[in-house]
């Protein structure tokens, strides 16, 4: 039992941290013995649920694939009733997503009951820093990791006030910080504005928002959404602790 333990802090060590990690850090952020660390390690990697670098630091591996896949699937039927009632009380369209790389994937969307509403596929991905719910999960990272993420992107933009330069993204991230939670301008859509909450839990794994025209999106709605959403995120995160889902992928 000691030994599940140790691996599964190791290995929510490297999820959080959202980089690979070498032993020091390991041992610093566990307080484990490094001779510790190092068996457990040779055991992780020969089950596929970690990965050595060629710079010999440990990422998650690709089993965890599988494991995030079907914990998304089982998060599905948990959200959809807070995303109805978040639509029942605000009248905009309600979605989910997580965090994926630099890029974030749709899980789940109850669409508004107005004729002009906002539509995305289940699935779809899109830019984490285009969007509210990729900034939200974003600033759940440290500004250290974001740089490493971002080092070999290209930010494009999609409409004029897309953000295009990572001080502008690190800039954005601290206030989303400051204020708990993103708002996105039209930065993915022209004429589209979205409010977003993180999920409380480990980064990347899920956030929530109301999207919808930025006439109707206005400051006061925004005003409105953002307890309903943060109240939404707290009771699926005690949810989805309560059946035991392992996380989804965090970003690398």
């Amino acid at each position: 039992m000691q030994s599940v333990k140790r691996a599964l802090q190791i290995m929510n060590v490297i999820a959080a941290t959202g980089a690979p990690c070498g032993l020091s850090e390991l041992a610093s952020a566990t307080g484990l013995p490094i001779a510790t660390i190092h068996r457990l390690l040779r055991t992780l990697i020969g089950a596929g649920m970690l990965r050595q670098e060629p710079d010999r630091r440990y990422a998650l591996g690709t089993a965890l694939i599988h494991l995030g896949d079907q914990a998304l699937a089982m998060i599905a039927p948990l959200v959809r009733p807070h995303l109805a009632a978040l639509v029942d009380t605000l009248g905009e369209t309600a979605n989910a997503a997580r965090l994926e790389g630099t890029q974030i994937v749709y899980l789940a969307q109850v669409p508004s009951r107005h004729q002009m509403r906002m539509f995305t596929e289940v699935g779809r991905r899109v830019e984490a820093y285009r969007t509210a719910v990729g900034k939200a999960m974003l600033a759940q990272l440290d500004d250290q990791v974001i740089a490493e993420v971002y080092a070999n992107t290209e930010f494009v933009a999609t409409t004029p006030t897309t953000i295009t330069d990572l001080d502008d993204l690190l800039r954005e991230l601290r206030t989303v910080r400051k204020n708990g939670y993103a708002i996105d301008d039209g930065e993915q859509e022209v004429g589209v504005r979205c409010v977003a909450v993180a999920v409380p839990g480990p980064p990347g794994t899920l956030a929530l928002s109301v999207s919808g025209p930025t006439a109707r999106i206005n400051d006061s709605l925004v005003a409105k959404a953002v307890p309903l959403l943060q109240q939404s995120s707290s009771a699926i995160a005690a949810a989805a602790s309560y059946v035991g889902l392992p996380a989804p992928r965090a970003v690398r």
